[in-house]
């Protein structure tokens, strides 16, 4: 006996809300992606002024002010704090930079002066910049510069020798939890062409 045959109708699923057709799902992501990227490169290129406001705010860099001071109106004899000094040369800098004095007793407020010794060992004129940072970072704001080297390029003949003079003090603010700081000057090369440093 012959087996009925019932028309057989296409696969019909129902649709469940919510979906898209392939090509619009493809292009949502697309979509996405690009605004990800442009917010992306929108955060990486505030990142920078961010962080300097950060930093200013707490002082955690240790970046000290690039501007002159004026000589402090008082000492604090009763206080004695421990400065002590490094220098740094960035990578692909041909100069010898050292401190002639490695650490200074000082009383908060009172002026002294120390000197750093470059020397250019190319066979060429080269500018150097040194940039400063103090530690620890919340100390950076009390440790103020009358005259600097770091506030101007340092140009120097082939082979020559300067000596660089620092004249500074350290606040009578200063916290009291904070006995000893440490200036570093990291020397970078900052020719023309060259990328520039901040301090």
């Amino acid at each position: 006996m012959d087996k009925p045959q019932f028309d057989q109708e296409p696969d019909k699923r129902p649709e469940v809300p919510g979906t898209m057709e392939p090509g619009k799902k493809k292009q949502r992501s697309i979509w996405s992606l690009t605004l990800m990227a442009v917010a992306m490169f929108g955060f990486a290129f505030a990142l920078v002024p961010l962080y300097d406001v950060f930093c200013d705010i707490t002082g955690i860099n240790g970046k000290t002010s690039d501007t002159q001071a004026a000589a402090s109106e008082r000492v604090d004899t009763s206080r004695e704090v421990t400065v002590e000094f490094v220098s740094y040369i960035n990578p692909g800098v041909q100069w010898t930079f050292e401190p002639e004095v490695k650490t200074l007793v000082v009383n908060p407020g009172q002026t002294h002066t120390i000197t750093y010794k470059a020397k250019n060992l190319t066979g060429n004129e080269t500018v150097g910049q040194a940039v400063p940072s103090v530690s620890p970072g919340q100390g950076a704001r009390y440790l103020n510069k009358i005259e600097c080297f770091c506030f101007n390029r340092q140009p120097l003949a082939a082979g020559e020798t300067a000596s660089l003079p620092l004249i500074f003090y350290v606040d009578p603010e200063l916290p009291e939890d904070i006995n000893t700081l440490t200036l570093a000057y990291t020397l970078y090369n900052a020719q023309p062409d060259a990328p520039a440093q901040t301090q």
